[in-house]
């Protein structure tokens, strides 16, 4: 038998049992939402057992089995005490929860070590007075956990929390809920009240100063020390050389000074600055490959950072960050088109504010470089200046080519973040190559090597 006849057979028998099985299906799943409302209420008690409780309830219903068997006596007397504990555990469970929970965080966002606070009011809107609650908060990958005391009927208790900040991030607050139950902890009903926010920890960032002009020439720009012979700013007369254009010969001045005279203006200039950022740790000197840190002891760094705490691993990432957004702040306050991108996050010709939270949501990992400055390119084609933002492991041929993902005319200049260097300036492969190993030193660089 070949190979196609023993596949054809296959196929039909498939088909021939999925016809078979097909009006079943059918009618069992009619049958499920017909009855939907008799089964999911009782699905939704069962998700109230907690796993001692099913513990609980499976000694009760054995020993209840076991000693009508053989007439235990002790056994069901074990059972029928479980079981009614379980019943009691219920009852306590049940009941409406007539609560307004309102859960916010004042500032919305900072940042990083700045204090961020937020509070649970809950009121009891009930008539009746309330039971102890145990409310539950959700703070990253922590939980702030209070236990209010009981409320006459309209009152209201207000619990105070603090959020940590130690790391830049995004850290997820909420949802609000509260847990109904017994003190054994049989029972757990849950009940969601607030839906989930975010707090923005931003990066830090240094005040520098103004970058200066830029490439495009535009209307709004501001003046620079390039002369130029064409453009809005008058700067001077000079004499006429061949291959000046006519239209700006001074004819007044040139007759009174016997000789051809034309006008000479500055350049005004409108920026667009790109930046790209690396967030590849292993670029860095305290990358997970230059640090030694390996097996469980990376999976324990990546934990850390999971968990919104401080790693050094990432601390050259985080500066890099850091100079990034500052520079990107620096060109907003100077009412120049931005552009910034870091991984898989970018913001464009925004608000500081939009760019900094985009940010915020950067995660230290891989990253082709080469691929990020081409999106950057992409995203702004009229870039006058870009900066690349890395650390000393990033081989010199990939930065030129990231760099060479955007026009001649573009000023480049590279920012290697490197604690272990003095911070300099260098020239090389048509590059301007800046060094620092703090973010302090960041405005100096800029000053010496790009303002102008």
């Amino acid at each position: 038998m070949s190979e196609g006849t023993v596949s054809q057979m296959a196929g039909a028998t498939s088909r021939g049992i999925r016809q078979l099985t097909q009006p079943l299906t059918q009618t069992l799943t009619q049958a499920a939402q017909q009855a939907r409302p008799v089964w999911r209420p009782v699905v939704g008690v069962l998700r109230w057992v907690s796993p001692l409780g099913w513990a609980i309830l499976a000694l009760g219903v054995a020993c209840w089995l076991i000693g009508a068997r053989w007439g235990w006596t002790e056994l069901l007397m074990v059972a029928a005490a479980a079981l009614v504990l379980v019943a009691v555990c219920l009852v306590l469970a049940l009941g409406r929860t007539r609560v307004t929970v309102d859960a916010e965080v004042d500032p919305r966002r900072v940042i990083v070590g700045e204090p961020a606070t937020g509070r649970v009011i809950v009121r009891n809107e009930g008539r009746a007075p309330m039971l102890p609650l145990l409310v539950e908060l959700p703070v990253g990958l922590s939980a702030a956990r209070f236990v209010l005391p009981p409320l006459t009927a309209g009152t209201a208790h207000e619990e105070l929390f603090v959020v940590p900040t130690s790391r830049r991030g995004v850290i997820q607050i909420g949802p609000a809920t509260t847990v109904q139950g017994d003190p054994l902890g049989l029972m757990r009903r849950t009940l969601r009240w607030t839906e989930q926010t975010e707090l923005f920890v931003h990066p830090r960032t240094v005040a520098l100063e103004s970058l200066g002009a830029g490439l495009l020439r535009d209307l709004e720009g501001s003046t620079t020390e390039d002369v130029s012979m064409s453009d809005l700013a008058f700067h001077a007369l000079r004499e006429y050389q061949p291959g000046d254009d006519r239209r700006h010969i001074h004819w007044r001045s040139s007759a009174k000074a016997g000789r051809l005279l034309v006008r000479q203006f500055l350049d005004t200039r409108r920026s667009h600055v790109c930046i790209v950022v690396d967030p590849d740790p292993e670029q860095y000197r305290s990358g997970y490959g230059r640090s030694g840190v390996s097996g469980d002891a990376a999976e324990q760094e990546r934990d850390i950072h999971s968990a919104n705490a401080p790693s050094a691993v990432d601390a050259d990432v985080e500066t890099a960050i850091s100079v990034g957004s500052s520079i990107m702040v620096r060109v907003a306050l100077d009412e120049q088109d931005v552009t910034i991108v870091c991984g898989d996050h970018s913001a464009a010709r925004t608000l500081p504010q939009v760019g900094l939270d985009a940010m915020s949501r950067v995660v230290p990992g891989p990253v082709d470089l080469l691929a990020s400055a081409l999106a950057a390119a992409e995203a702004a084609p009229d870039t006058s200046t870009c900066f690349i933002v890395t650390g000393p492991h990033r081989p010199f041929v990939e930065l030129q080519r990231a760099a060479g993902q955007f026009p001649p005319e573009v000023s480049k200049v590279i920012v290697v973040v490197d604690p272990d260097a003095t911070h300099g300036i260098r020239h090389g492969g048509g590059l301007v190559i800046l060094t620092l190993a703090r973010l302090e030193e960041l405005r100096l660089l800029l000053v010496a090597g790009v303002a102008r």
